[in-house]
């Protein structure tokens, strides 16, 4: 297993960057069933606007030396129970964070920032109302 954050080996240091653990999280969350998508805000908005795709979207990190305290935006598929969601969210994140770098994961927040519909098939195409 890594070992945290600036942690000394008998090789050299071993250092894991705030924006890995941050995509750790991301990808853990859009693993729950229920969620949408993550919500990222102006910025996340304007980089996939460009044409990049942000893997640590709707995530901040906090993290200390053994530890960090993970935030999570997400939007809810409609129809999802949202506890239960949220709920999932945190187990997920905090086992996938934990296994992948040895960190302790002391809370996981997170924020439903909105509900997503379910967009018609784009085969159908809608009834015409006017001949």
């Amino acid at each position: 297993m890594i070992q945290p954050e600036d942690a000394m080996t008998e090789r050299g240091s071993i250092r894991i960057a705030n924006e890995v653990i941050e995509v750790i999280a991301g990808l853990a969350a859009t693993e729950v069933p229920g969620v949408a998508g993550m919500s990222g805000g102006v910025v996340g908005g304007i980089a996939e606007l460009l044409g990049r795709k942000n893997l640590s979207k709707g995530v901040k990190v906090e993290v200390g030396q053994k530890q960090c305290a993970v935030d999570v935006s997400i939007v809810a598929e409609y129809g999802a129970r949202i506890p239960d969601v949220a709920s999932s969210i945190q187990e997920n994140v905090k086992r996938a964070i934990e296994s992948m770098t040895g960190l302790e994961v002391v809370e996981v927040n997170v924020h439903v920032l909105g509900v997503a519909f379910k967009q018609e098939e784009k085969g159908e195409e809608p009834p015409q109302r006017v001949v």
